[in-house]
């Protein structure tokens, strides 16, 4: 049997950086290896393409802290419109050998908001994961969340502003509105980058200051009291909930560091303690969520469950991290899917996506 050629996009000039490496890792030493053939792709902080070799494309692999892309004298560049050669050597300039899908497991900012799933698109390569609208609308979480409502969902009353507007950001005024403690955070970012949870007017301050730096747009949030559950959702015009999972954070809120750093930052309760009811009504609202801001191939959503019952979604997230500690495969894993088996399954779905793009009519 001929093996498929994956390409493995990871790294970005995002925030979540490092993430994306631990995510890398993760994939490549799990992908099935007598299906698959691996090119690996390292893109730096300058945002510049390496072709990595599996050997040696990660420094200081073992460890979340000080992991770093090992930078390669080889370079990418994508050829849009050249279904033959869509990937040559950029030091070169001739043809690397063409690939059957990506996986872009590139976290944040240029990664998952639509920018590089837009390149695939007009390159006409196969891709794992969401396509341009279903990416940059679940990475603007004030946009995704006006559709969420509009859908029927709850979700988080907030306040958004621009840096244009931010001099009308009032401490009082949005403590009248949506009490306290508050949530600021940046519009378009992930992994509870920028994010902070304040109780005082001081911190307001230096909140609104920290979303500032990630991003243009922020948004300021009520706090919902409830627990915090995530349910995977895999499939493309059929989409598929998993079991349930809740966070159980040992810090003041589950931040990156308890994400992707600190392995004793939270606890994972996989499943998670809920009743067959709460399970079901949580996987209808996950499917729901995940078709109206139409997401494809996998994503995972975020929920908040109140002491009364009431179900919040609190983000939707297109790429989300395959780091060893990271919610997605391990809720799969426990729904009956293992991890060869997942990464099989984007894969198809990406190329079965990509056939039915390709089948529609481009001209009249």
């Amino acid at each position: 049997m001929t093996k498929k050629k994956v390409g493995v996009v990871f790294g970005g000039k995002s925030a979540e950086h490092e993430v994306s490496l631990q995510s890398a890792k993760n994939i490549v030493d799990a992908i099935d290896k007598d299906k698959y053939e691996v090119m690996l792709i390292g893109i730096d902080k300058e945002g510049k393409w390496h072709l990595n070799d599996q050997s040696s494309y990660l420094l200081n692999a073992e460890n979340p802290k000080l992991i770093q892309l090992n930078k390669s004298n080889e370079h990418v560049a994508i050829v849009p419109g050249d279904e033959n050669n869509q990937l040559i050597h950029a030091s070169k300039s001739v043809p690397l050998e063409q690939l059957d899908v990506i996986f872009p497991i590139v976290h944040g900012t240029l990664g998952e908001d639509g920018s590089l799933q837009g390149m695939f698109r007009a390159a006409n390569l196969p891709y794992v994961g969401s396509n341009v609208l279903g990416s940059s609308v679940c990475m603007d979480k004030d946009i995704a969340k006006r559709l969420l409502g509009a859908a029927g969902i709850n979700v988080a009353k907030g306040l958004v502003f621009k840096r244009n507007r931010k001099n009308e950001i009032n401490y009082e005024k949005a403590v009248e509105f949506l009490g306290t403690p508050l949530f600021i955070k940046p519009a378009n970012q992930g992994s509870s980058v920028g994010v902070s949870k304040v109780y005082t007017e001081g911190e307001f301050k230096q909140g609104i200051e920290s979303a500032f730096e990630y991003d243009h747009k922020i948004i300021i949030e009520e706090s919902i009291d409830g627990r915090e559950i995530e349910c995977s959702v895999l499939g493309n015009d059929d989409p598929k909930a998993s079991l349930l999972g809740e966070i159980l954070p040992k810090t003041e809120f589950y931040s990156y560091e308890s994400k992707y750093i600190d392995e004793t930052g939270a606890e994972l309760a996989i499943p998670a303690d809920l009743t067959e009811e709460e399970t079901k009504r949580m996987q209808e609202v996950a499917v729901k969520a995940f078709e109206t801001l139409e997401c494809g191939g996998l994503a995972r959503v975020d929920f908040f469950l109140t002491k009364g019952g009431e179900i919040y979604v609190n983000e939707v997230n297109t790429l989300p991290g395959f780091t060893k500690i990271s919610m997605y495969p391990k809720l799969w894993e426990i729904s009956g899917i293992s991890y060869p088996d997942l990464i099989n399954e984007l894969i198809e779905l990406a190329i079965q996506r990509h056939q039915d793009d390709n089948d529609l009519k481009s001209s009249v």
